[in-house]
């Protein structure tokens, strides 16, 4: 049986704090379920901007989509989670992922790493944190997203996440994105299913949808978007990080990427917020 969808916005722009709470609330009334921050350099700090967005809003949990690990002392962490989950009356979703982009780590005077590097510290702050949570928030602590494509974070995902988000790309060190295609996210989330086989509650999948293009041309829009994604014409129609058409044909892909694959929690960027929320509307309840 299905999950049932879920679907968040992943807000980028901070503003006034009015504009916050307005943006915010906005997002509520068009039906998401999660109002979700990134952890960028040049972009709001994650947990003042969440304890915000619960104080502003009264049904959406809130989360981190994803923290960068390498910006984070475990420890100190663990500290900031557990406050802001009790302020944001236990509606925290953590997002944690290996951090991609090498010029902000250069910008923070903090050291980048290899991907193995990268990957240990993920693993190091994912079970620090864990454990110094069950003792600050042990009957209810928050959700674990954890993000990423590569066999050893999806092994370290099917331990430990009640999210698993897949983002169907591969990222340079410059933050470039390059879609793999639907076969090899296909193969992506048949790799997480084997690793997780074992566990007794499977996890809630995820995906990031880069692109929501609106309009009756569903061939056309995908032709304007696929080069620069590294995806043939065909691949972009396929795609569960890309959605075309009307409000209609978008639900429909989404009922199909739910069918194919498994996902069932959708993420949009804030610049989709809007034309999105038709989209909520079409699958609301199923």
């Amino acid at each position: 049986m299905s999950r049932p969808f879920r679907f968040a916005v992943n807000l980028l722009d901070g503003g006034t704090a009015a504009e916050w709470r307005r943006k915010c609330r906005r997002a509520e009334a068009l039906g998401y379920d999660v109002v979700l921050v990134p952890d960028h350099l040049g972009m709001p700090a994650p947990f003042p901007s969440l304890v915000a967005a619960a104080d502003a809003t009264e049904r959406p949990r809130v989360g981190t989509f994803v923290l960068n690990a390498g910006f984070h002392n475990p420890a100190l962490l663990a500290r900031e989670v557990a406050t802001t989950d009790r302020l944001t009356g236990g509606r925290l979703e953590l997002g944690l992922g290996t951090g991609y982009a090498k010029a902000e780590h250069d910008a923070a005077g903090l050291p980048f790493g290899s991907p193995r590097e990268r990957v240990d510290h993920l693993e190091r702050t994912v079970t620090e944190v864990k454990r110094l949570l069950a003792g600050q928030r042990p009957d209810a602590p928050p959700p674990l997203l954890l993000g990423g494509n590569g066999n050893r974070v999806l092994r370290l995902t099917a331990r430990h996440a009640d999210i698993a988000a897949f983002t169907g790309a591969t990222t340079g060190p410059d933050g470039s994105l390059t879609l793999i295609t639907p076969d090899a996210l296909d193969e992506r989330v048949a790799a997480y299913r084997g690793f997780a086989a074992d566990r007794t509650t499977p996890a809630e999948l995820n995906h990031l949808v880069q692109i929501v293009a609106p309009g009756p041309a569903r061939r056309a829009a995908a032709r304007e978007h696929a080069g620069r994604l590294g995806l043939t014409e065909d691949d972009a129609l396929a795609h569960p990080a890309v959605l075309t058409g009307t409000p209609k044909d978008m639900a429909e892909q989404l009922r199909a990427h739910r069918e194919r694959y498994g996902f069932s929690y959708f993420t949009v960027l804030e610049p989709a917020m809007e034309t999105f929320g038709a989209v909520i509307e079409e699958v609301r309840g199923e």
